[in-house]
């Protein structure tokens, strides 16, 4: 063992000593894998060929903590270059074999450093070698500006950062994109959706809930990825030396490695709040108080004002910065995504406005490089929605960063949106695009739309009659999720588009569709639904799928949604609760999507009150839900008529 490697080993093994910290011990048996081994040595000797090479560089902050980074530069020393900023909560330990292939992310480096560029990987506070203590999106925000000011004054740095990254690390861009720091140039999230705290219509709070409801990936993903254990790892003395730090990474895993969950089970216990005591598992910043002081996450309400104190963006928050926006269809809030950007081309200077571009994929969460010359979305064909990315943001680079007269701009639409069903990439100049044209149907039945086998209907025409469809919902046996917009659920539920028809064989799941369609219609944009409800419950909630149908009966969803009864008047206000028999109109938040209903499709929509574990069940008791768990079987009712039009708008674009 070399001299380093003892400081750590010495450094580490006091720390475990003196914490208790047992169960922490170098990874067993992962230098066995000599391919892994051999495939990331090959790839580290090609960098070394070309770059200077900075690992656990800690970067002070203002409240003397150090967040650790690994810093990637060309060597020639005599040119400043633009700096690619990546912060991520996730593992990026260069000796973290388990990850399984450090080759990609070098192979991603190696593209950076060839390309002119320095790279600057950085973990969230409180994360692996970064110093504090965790809190969703890395607050506080001002580590964000210490982080820029740092890069921004490397004698190597030419002062020009711009930000990439998917998911995790996204989320946090937008906050910090509106805070002005003069070193930050542009920025590109990729399905950053859990860092939209309220925009417009929407109070999502980061993804945690939708229309009220808890989105309930989120409980996995904190656990699956050890983020409810606050003390789980080691702190490092302050001042360890880089070297040291450097070689305590070759020896010591610092994931938490939590026991494997099947979720199919976890997530039915009650009360909800205490899910992962059941699992032996600390609730962390999900049921506890955060490090902010703000109450555990799953006690807060769609407008706490805990969610404007941390690391969410809001539309308070003026982004004026040029961004370049990925998103997905079969993301988890593409609804959320897309106001968030037109909101920001609304509120920008007018130069920075126009210069906010999107790109809208057809796949599931941060999976554009996965697409193929058949992108299959769960069991859908979407055809051929390959995207050069790679060329696309490096030339967004090259333009902002680096002042390349590339001339990218001045030939790509604002909008770069794909088509389900024609399977065909898109552009517009805005969202949605100027020729779509909104087109209602109206829901009808003689009383019995439940199930597939029952007599609902979409008409362009509201019924003069009220004849309600009627359905039990209780809380002990929900319609359960089959597919749809999210990610992070474990391998037990698989995201984007499946047929529906086993869900819609229940006598709770209320189905209307249209004749076949005798001409093609495609819907790109916002979706719009309204519901004219009553309920024996105080409170329930109501769900939604809109379904392409094709002609030998698969049912494929093209987005979902959900509202609680409770805000139906909306956030700002205090709780309504319901009267019995008492007849309200809900409104759901938009939807949005682009889809070619082919000839003889049908369009249909599915009405229920549950859709679990997507979104967590309402109890129907009118209480706080999260920590209650006795629940009341609630009978729901859908009216419609002329004087109760529930309906669905769509925005129809006739090429």
């Amino acid at each position: 063992m070399n001299r380093l490697a003892k400081l750590a080993c010495v450094s580490i093994c006091s720390i475990i000593i003196s914490t208790g910290i047992a169960a922490f011990a170098p990874a067993q048996g992962r230098q066995s894998d000599a391919a892994i081994i051999a495939r990331r040595n090959a790839a580290e000797k090609e960098l070394e060929s070309i770059a200077i090479i900075e690992r656990k560089v800690m970067v002070p902050v203002r409240d003397g903590k150090r967040m650790q980074a690994d810093i990637y530069r060309p060597k020639d020393e005599s040119k400043k270059y633009p700096i690619i900023f990546v912060r991520t909560p996730y593992n990026f330990n260069y000796w973290d074999i388990q990850l399984g292939a450090p080759s990609d992310m070098t192979n991603h480096v190696l593209d950076a450093v060839k390309r002119g560029y320095a790279l600057v990987e950085m973990n969230e506070r409180g994360r692996y070698f970064s110093e504090g203590d965790y809190d969703i999106l890395g607050v506080p925000l001002t580590d964000s500006d210490d982080e820029l000011d740092w890069m921004s004054l490397q004698p190597w740095s030419s002062g020009k950062v711009g930000l990439i990254g998917c998911s995790s690390t996204a989320e946090w861009q937008l906050a910090v994109a509106s805070r002005g720091n003069k070193a930050l140039t542009t920025f590109i999230p990729e399905g950053f959706g859990a860092g939209v705290g309220r925009v417009g219509p929407f109070y999502e709070q980061g993804n945690w809930f939708r229309g009220g409801a808890v989105q309930m990936l989120f409980g996995t993903w904190l656990y699956d990825y050890g983020l409810l254990v606050k003390d789980g790892r080691p702190t490092f003395p302050p001042g360890m030396s880089q070297e040291a730090l450097v070689a305590a990474a070759k020896f010591y895993d610092l994931d938490a490695h939590p026991p494997k969950q099947d979720w199919s089970k976890a997530l039915w216990h009650l009360p909800e709040s205490e899910i992962y005591s059941a699992l032996d598992s600390p609730r962390g910043i999900f049921a506890d108080t955060t490090p902010s002081g703000a109450p555990g996450m799953i006690e807060r309400t769609p407008n706490d004002p805990s969610w404007y104190k941390g690391g969410l963006w809001n539309d308070s928050q003026r982004i004026n910065i040029p961004g370049l926006w990925l998103m997905s269809w079969y993301d988890v809030s593409v609804a959320p995504n897309l106001a968030a950007y037109n909101y920001v081309r609304k509120t920008a200077s007018p130069e920075i406005a126009n210069e906010q571009y999107a790109i809208i994929a057809p796949v599931a969460h941060c999976s554009y490089k996965r697409a193929s010359e058949h992108t299959i979305v769960g069991e859908r064909d979407m055809g051929d929605a390959r995207f050069d990315y790679d060329a696309f943001t490096y030339g967004w680079f090259d333009h902002f960063l680096k002042g390349d007269d590339n001339g990218l701009l001045a030939k790509t639409p604002k909008v770069r949106y794909y088509t389900m069903g024609s399977n065909q990439w898109r552009s517009s100049d805005t969202w949605p695009p100027e020729d779509a044209k909104p087109v209602t149907f109206f829901l009808a039945s003689g009383g019995h739309a439940n199930s597939l086998n029952g007599d609902g209907a979409l008409l362009t025409a509201a019924e003069a009659k009220d004849t309600p469809d009627k359905f039990t919902y209780d809380p002990m046996n929900p319609v359960l999720t089959n597919g749809g917009g999210f990610c992070c659920m474990g391998s037990e539920y698989k995201p984007g588009a499946l047929d529906q028809r086993e869900e819609e064989a229940r006598d709770d799941v209320l189905v209307y569709s249209t004749e076949p369609l005798k001409e093609g219609m495609e819907v790109t944009g916002p979706m719009d639904l309204t519901l004219y409800i009553s309920s024996d419950a105080k409170d329930t909630d109501f769900t939604v799928k809109v379904i392409d149908v094709l002609p030998d009966g698969t049912a494929y969803n093209i987005q979902e949604n959900i509202q609680r009864a409770r805000y139906r008047d909306g956030y700002t206000k205090p709780p309504v609760w319901m009267e019995k028999g008492k007849v309200y109109k809900v409104a759901f938040q938009p939807m949005q999507t682009s889809n070619y209903f082919d000839v003889g499709h049908e369009l249909r929509i599915e009405i229920s009150s549950s859709n679990f574990p997507r979104f967590d069940r309402n109890l129907n008791t009118g209480g706080d839900n999260y920590d209650e768990s006795k629940p009341l079987v609630a009978h729901n009712e859908i009216h419609h008529s002329k004087q109760y039009p529930s309906s669905i708008t769509l925005s129809v674009v006739t090429r």
